[in-house]
Parts: C-alpha cells; structure tokens; sequence
C-alpha cells in the first residue's frame, strides 16, 4: 500500500507551495511534486490599461523582486515607445536603471543567503526548527546577521534613491528614467558613515563568500551531490560573452557546456522558448522548442548564468568567478548546492557595478528619456536574482494592453526544481521505516538553493478554468459547472 507525505507549506521561501511524495510498499520514493497552490493573474488583470501603465502595476507581483518586474516591463515599453532594446536609452536613462537594477540584485541575493539559507549551513539540516532560522542565526553568531542586514538595507537605500521607493517604485518610465541622483545621494553611497558605503559592502561580500566556501571545504560531500543532476542552462550574456544581469542576448549550454543556443535576440524569445501545463499545478514548464519537452528543459539563475557566461567584467568577481569554473575544470557545475557560491559571486559583482556607477557622471546629468517611432508589441528580458525573466506585451490602436505574457525565473526553474525534490526525496527517504523533520527539511533546503519566487511564477496560458462542484450531505455530486 502507497503512503503519501505532504510538506505544506514549503517554508523559508517567497510564496505559497507544498510538496507531496508518494512511497511505495517497500518505503521507496514513486513520486514526487512541486505544487504552487497560489493564482495571480496579473496577465490578465492589465489588459485594457494603457500600456505606460504596465511597469507600476506588474511589479505589485511581489514585494521581495519588484524591481525586476519593473524593469522586465520598462524595457518592453521601451520597444513600443520605439527607444529599442538596452543601450537605446541615453547614458543617463540606462545608467540609473543599472544602478537600480544592481542595488535590487545585491539585496535580493543577501536577504536570500542570510535569512533563508544560511541557517541550514550554520545550524544543520536537521537542526531544531525553532533555531533555525535568523532569530537562531542572530543570537549564534551576531556579526553575520549584523551584515545581511547592514547589507540588505544599503540595497534597498539604492532603490529608493534610483525608484522613488524601496519597493514598488516609479523610476523607469517609457524610454528611459525620471531622475537623476543627487551629489548627496551619490556621496552618501561612496562615503556614507557606519558602515554604510560602498567600499564596506565589497569587503562584506568577500567575508560572506570565505563564510560559505569555508563550510563548502568542511561538507564537500554534501554541497557537491546533493539533489544534484545534469541540466541544459540559459541566461543572457552580454555581445563579448560576459556576464550582464540588464541586458545581452540569449545563450544556453548543455551539461557539457556545449552551447546550444546563442545570440538570439530576445524580442524572439517564442521562437526558441515554449511553455508546456501540467495538471497539477498552476506553474508552466518552459523548455526549449527545438529539443522538446523531455531533453529541453534547463535551469535558470546565478548558477546558470555562471555556467553560460565567458567571464565576469569587474575584478574582484572575475577571480571568484576563475575558481568557481576551476572547481568543475571549465564544465558546466550542476551541483544544486552551488546555487548559494554562485549566487554570492553575483552579490560581490553586484556591489563592484554599483561602485562603478556610482562614479560615473552620467547618473548626476544628461538626458532621461528618448523615444522614436511606435510601436505596438515588445518583449523585455533581464536577470533577475532568480533567473531569466522574460515581459511581452502587445497593444491596440488605443494604446491598451491586449496581450500581456510573462515568463518568470522561478517557472523556468519549475522542471528543476521538481527534479531537485525527487533527488532529494529519494535519497533522504527511500528504505525508511520512519519519516522525520529533517528529512522533510532536507526536500525543502533542495528547493530553497533555487530561491523560488512562487507568487511571481504562476500565470495564465489560454484559459485558467473554474470548476464548481456541489455535493449533498452524503457527498454526492449532484451538480458541476466549470467556466
């Protein structure tokens, strides 16, 4: 007889998901499913609004990404707006939204590492729940949790100096951005007191990442196999092959690091890019069309992005990017765990380009906006903290939106994050007489190496059903509509 466990909800993550695994007579995993038991129809919540409109009201998807939303979808509104696609813009727009977009990427990564992540690494799998967690994490070891969050607010102070707001700001308009920075801004960025500069947040993000290759030195076994699997990865890379989280074109490899796709512009993105349903959840599966459904799924975010990139453009992270590739001798790493390392290279890459921009002239003057000849479809991609995020929108004659589309990080990594679970499942369950805790934790820490974004990633694709059903008192069905 089959038994079933359900993980419900999936914690530590941003969103509502659970997990069910089925065991077969004998105590070994059949099955196992990722379900995102949440419904946002942002797709179909814009259409009819004037499409200016679109990069306030889809960043409401979420309150932890915003900036990413706003940003996918002010670059597709930059397509209609006739601006064209990354550099269109002037210095300054595109500048500003970099900034921004840098300061998202750099909070994003360390809220996830410091408060959802490392109380597995500091504490253990199968610690006890009520220490692990940041309030364990604080009382065990004060400076780490004294650095997410020095870190995590110089992030959110960069947004609200680029947006207007720490979350769900206005500062990418059509064509271009609807600010400069202050000198006082900038200065308090470059030389701010307590801690709170820039040169201090370089320094904080190579202490957090010898934190974390020193437990990766200590638990090689772990880091390296668990809920690990070969997969094909796509982000964007810039025209020269480096790693660019605002804009480039689109490349994927395979698990041997043999590109597969390449120099694809993303305007194109539905030529390359299909997204299959399956029954039991609201979240799509992507795979690449020209593979098909079995061999064609792929993995997204910063280990995928490192895998796909030729180098990092910034100094220190182009050194940790060199060991991070000499770790796998130049392959594509497909270690799960690897998630975090990846990701902490990208908060140390982030924090160089915010210096950088920082410095440059540009985000103090010059022109905010341009424009050209309209235009009534345009796709927008950037990187996300998650992954590849992909905006399409088409307008009428009215300037309505009548087609919205948009492909999240997290519902790219939906076919590996389902794979990652089952790993997961089997290894710490199969053969067992008795299911405890930690090995219900152990499924959940597979899932939270992807950081998913579960309220981001569930969508419409053709028509999302309603299907009511009224039983009498001895649960028979005795009426059903579905519209």
């Amino acid at each position: 007889m089959s038994k079933k466990i359900t993980i419900d909800p999936v914690t530590r993550v941003e969103g509502h998901g659970k997990v069910t695994i089925y065991l077969d007579e004998n105590n070994n995993v059949k099955t196992s499913r990722l379900h995102i038991v949440e419904f946002r129809g942002f797709e179909r919540f814009i259409q009819g609004r004037p499409y200016w409109e679109a990069p306030v009201l889809v960043q409401r998807l979420c309150g932890i990404c915003p900036v990413s939303h706003h940003l996918a979808a002010a670059k597709a509104i930059d397509v209609l707006v006739g601006a064209g696609t990354g550099s269109g813009l002037t210095a300054t727009g595109e500048k500003m939204r970099r900034l921004m977009h840098y300061g998202q990427m750099f909070q994003s990564h360390v809220l996830h590492f410091f408060h959802l992540a490392s109380p597995d690494l500091l504490f253990g799998i199968d610690a006890a729940p009520d220490i692990r967690n940041i309030i364990g994490i604080a009382k065990e070891n004060k400076h780490l949790a004294v650095m997410g969050v020095m870190m995590r607010k110089f992030g959110q102070e960069i947004i609200k100096a680029t947006s207007g707001k720490k979350i769900h700001g206005t500062g990418a308009i059509p064509g271009g951005i609807n600010k400069h920075l202050t000198i006082a801004e900038r200065d308090s960025f470059l030389k701010g007191k307590d801690g709170q500069n820039i040169d201090q947040m370089i320094a904080w993000s190579l202490e957090a990442l010898e934190f974390l290759k020193n437990y990766q030195k200590e638990n090689r076994d772990f880091i390296d196999n668990f809920a690990s699997f070969p997969s094909n990865h796509l982000s964007i890379v810039r025209e020269d092959g480096a790693l660019d989280l605002y804009h480039g074109k689109i490349r994927a490899v395979d698990p041997n690091g043999e590109i597969i796709l390449d120099g694809i512009d993303y305007q194109n993105y539905n030529e390359y890019i299909v997204e299959g349903v399956k029954k039991w959840t609201y979240m799509k599966f992507p795979y690449l069309k020209h593979l098909g459904k079995e061999k064609g799924w792929y993995r997204v975010g910063p280990l995928a992005r490192l895998n796909t990139c030729d180098f990092i453009p910034t100094e220190l992270a182009q050194k940790e990017f060199e060991e991070f590739k000499q770790y796998t001798k130049g392959k594509p790493n497909n270690s799960t765990m690897h998630y975090h390392w990846a990701r902490l290279i990208e908060v140390l890459h982030s924090a160089e380009m915010m210096k950088q921009l920082l410095n440059d002239p540009d985000i103090l003057s010059g022109e905010l906006v341009t424009k050209g000849e309209k235009q009534f479809e345009g796709v927008g991609v950037i990187e996300a903290p998650r992954g590849t995020l992909f905006h399409h929108y088409r307008i009428n004659k009215n300037d309505q939106i009548e087609m919205a589309n948009l492909i999240v990080s997290t519902t790219n990594n939906n076919d590996p994050m389902n794979m990652a679970v089952n790993a997961a499942a089997k290894e710490m369950m199969n053969g067992q007489t008795e299911i405890t805790e930690p090995m219900m934790n152990a499924v959940e820490v597979a899932i939270r190496a992807y950081d998913p974004c579960l309220s981001c990633a569930t969508h419409a694709l053709g028509q999302m059903p309603l299907e009511l059903t009224l039983k009498d008192s001895n649960d028979i069905v005795i009426d059903k509509k579905r519209t």
